[in-house]
């Protein structure tokens, strides 16, 4: 019989670096991991966001530091997890949150668009992996990743963002191969639309005056008739980065509010 924890829910001891957790999804996370028990570095390249979000964690008596983080940047990247490893000593989870949308078709996507989604949406995983990757063979831990329904099925008007998180579910199958040895686990989340206030300032871009009913379109997309929250996703983080998933590795979960059944 393999033990665990009394509760394998809990990340005692634990040290978690989640990428753009300044705000939504990433900052839910980071609230949950920290109740949960873990110390917690904020990744984060906006630095105000940064700082609050590290602010309201310590009010919650969480261990938090802010790391400065560009996740296009290998040299950054790479001084980052140094920095976290100088701060905490160790790290046994990373949550690849960072992430931009983008809505276009193959002929309304302008190549900086495309390439600018490659790069923080693909490079920044890549990059965020292979520089905690040391670091976590250590002490055997975990990766989870941000993906999408969008790399499951189509999506109108979602060509390069689509493509992105492809390419985000087929790096943490790779990676769960490569690493099985080593005792480290990969897996990715999968949502479908999350209420973040990208969400409300897209509406708010691109539809003036029509935010209540664009915002319930998006809504009724997901046959559960709402969106995700951003601490719906954090719980589906939580499972995959502690014992209770020990036996999970290399997997794709989504979390769709019903989309994917029909």
């Amino acid at each position: 019989m393999i033990l665990t924890s009394p509760d394998p829910f809990r990340l005692d001891g634990k040290v978690a670096a989640i990428t753009g957790a300044g705000s939504g999804i990433g900052a839910a996370i980071a609230l949950l991991f920290g109740q949960r028990g873990a110390s917690v570095a904020v990744l984060e390249l906006d630095p105000v966001a940064g700082a609050r979000v590290v602010q309201d964690l310590r009010g919650h008596g969480i261990d938090a530091e802010f790391v400065p983080c560009d996740v296009t940047q290998d040299a950054g990247v790479a001084g980052a997890f140094t920095k976290v490893k100088e701060r905490f000593g160790h790290l046994d989870i990373l949550v690849n949150n960072a992430g931009i949308g983008h809505v276009g078709t193959l002929a309304s996507t302008h190549e900086a668009d495309f390439d600018r989604l490659f790069a923080v949406n693909v490079k920044g995983v890549f990059l965020c992996s292979k520089h905690a990757m040391p670091h976590l063979i250590e002490r055997q831990g975990v990766i989870c990743n941000l993906a999408s329904i969008a790399s499951l099925i189509g999506i109108a008007d979602r060509f390069a963002y689509s493509m992105t998180k492809g390419a985000v579910l087929t790096m943490t199958k790779s990676v769960a191969l490569d690493y099985m040895p080593y005792g480290v686990r990969c897996n990715c989340i999968c949502p479908a639309r999350i209420h973040t206030p990208f969400v409300d300032g897209y509406l708010a871009k691109n539809y003036p005056g029509q935010e209540k009913e664009m915002y319930d379109k998006l809504a009724a997309y997901q046959p559960m008739g709402r969106m995700g929250t951003p601490m719906e996703v954090a719980e589906m983080a939580l499972f995959l980065c502690c014992d209770a998933s020990r036996f999970v590795t290399g997997q794709a979960l989504p979390l769709d509010g019903g989309k994917l059944t029909g």
